[in-house]
């Protein structure tokens, strides 16, 4: 049955290798962002006064969203351009920089400029993340791919808070954040040299990379452009009212939970979506995308829907098992996208993908503040109508990336 499997899938294999080297890459530098970044607005208000500590943790969060737009686009650029082992080592020595940058300077201003190298390393390593599995994992195995890199990423999540947590339990805020730092800056460096001796590059891959915008957006297929309006319609509804969830359940409904009860219900969100990863993966994988892509996005539509009516604990836990579902075709749709994107462009238009997407989302946010002025209600209600319309645009127009039949036939022909 398997006479016709290339060596790269037995093991020891060159794509098992990369997929190794990926998966390692994203714990280690991930373990150092998340348990040193976590601290940094606790760090800001050590070094500054108070009014200077508010605007530069402002700046800290407006910087995370709109820098992590842009690098996805000119992450993309660059993988073309250098290829995936170069661009990665790139994206890790900048990091690296960030992290000497506010270890050296002890002064806020120093924590912005540092910041600008290393808060959005995930946004700029996407792509060619995203091109690496592309290129490892089987067409018909890539929603299955894109779930175990989610999960592995949830990994750091959890535990670099933790470990971040325990530096400044043990040095004090200021010393245990550049404690932190310096741990980070040893797990990157363990981190190139694992991807630079395990992650292959794409010989065969001869497209000129492509620096402006305007004429990629050229090369982008329609099914993609009707995925990336829905998801930018799908982002203003999560967007929207994301800022304001705590102060609803914490001070404005009725029976207000306390901030402990609501770190719990974060918990309960998270546990929900690590529970729907790899299931659902398999039956994309086997069924469709669309299917669960479609599902995904109506269950994004509810959330405000769901919130808007949750006056107590027990409705608020129904609604975060529910917006933990959000997560159920998320992966499911990052592989649409590899899907639908031409070969030898994956990385750049994944990158294109996620500069209009979040530019434009980028407006939901302030938005969602004006509604919110107005009334929470209104600001939950406006949520959940650009859910709706999101979700009936994919349902109209959104395309599948691989059919049921293509892998059953090619199934066949295996055996």
């Amino acid at each position: 049955m398997n006479s016709e499997m290339p060596n790269a899938w037995s093991p020891g294999g060159v794509h098992n290798r990369s997929m190794l080297g990926l998966l390692g890459m994203v714990v280690l530098v991930g373990m150092g962002e998340h348990m040193a970044e976590r601290f940094l607005p606790l760090y800001l208000q050590e070094l500054a006064q108070a009014s200077t500590a508010v605007l530069a943790i402002g700046l800290l969060a407006g910087m995370d969203d709109f820098l992590s737009a842009l690098y996805s686009f000119f992450g993309g650029y660059l993988s073309d351009r250098l290829g995936t082992k170069r661009a990665l080592l790139l994206f890790n020595a900048l990091s690296m920089l960030g992290y000497l940058t506010v270890i050296l300077i002890r002064s806020w201003w120093a924590v912005l400029v540092g910041a600008a190298f290393f808060i959005s390393w995930s946004a700029i390593s996407l792509p060619a993340t995203m091109d690496i599995l592309a290129r490892v994992v089987p067409r018909h195995r890539r929603t299955m791919g894109v779930s175990v890199l989610a999960l592995v990423r949830r990994l750091p999540k959890m535990l670099g808070p933790v470990a971040g947590g325990a530096c400044i339990a043990v040095w004090g805020v200021a010393e245990g954040v550049r404690n932190a730092f310096v741990a980070a800056i040893i797990l990157a460096v363990i981190a190139a040299v694992l991807q630079q001796r395990l992650i292959t590059d794409d010989a065969k891959k001869t497209v000129t990379p492509e620096a402006n915008p305007f004429r990629l957006w050229r090369e982008m297929p329609q099914g993609l452009r009707n995925l990336l309006w829905s998801d930018i319609l799908i982002r203003f509804c999560e967007r929207i009212p994301d800022a304001f969830v705590v102060v609803w359940a914490t001070r404005y409904i009725a029976q207000p939970v306390s901030e402990l009860t609501f770190g719990w219900l974060s918990a309960i969100e998270n546990i929900t979506a690590v529970l729907v990863y790899l299931p659902v993966a398999y039956m994309a994988d086997h069924f469709g995308k669309k299917p669960f892509v479609l599902i995904t996005f109506g269950f994004f539509s509810l959330f405000p829907l769901a919130l808007l009516h949750s006056d107590s604990l027990a409705p608020l836990t129904a609604a975060f098992v529910l917006r933990g579902l959000k997560e159920f075709g998320e992966p499911t749709r990052k592989a649409l996208i590899m899907d639908l994107a031409p070969e030898g462009r994956k990385a750049a238009l994944f990158g294109l993908y996620y500069l209009i997407r979040d530019i434009l989302v980028a407006f939901a946010a302030f938005g969602g503040a004006l509604l919110w002025r107005i009334s929470p209600e209104l600001n939950l209600k406006a949520a959940f109508a650009f859910g709706v319309v999101g979700t009936l645009w994919f349902a109209w127009k959104g395309k599948d990336g691989i059919t049921p039949s293509g892998i059953t036939k090619r199934s066949r022909n295996r055996t």
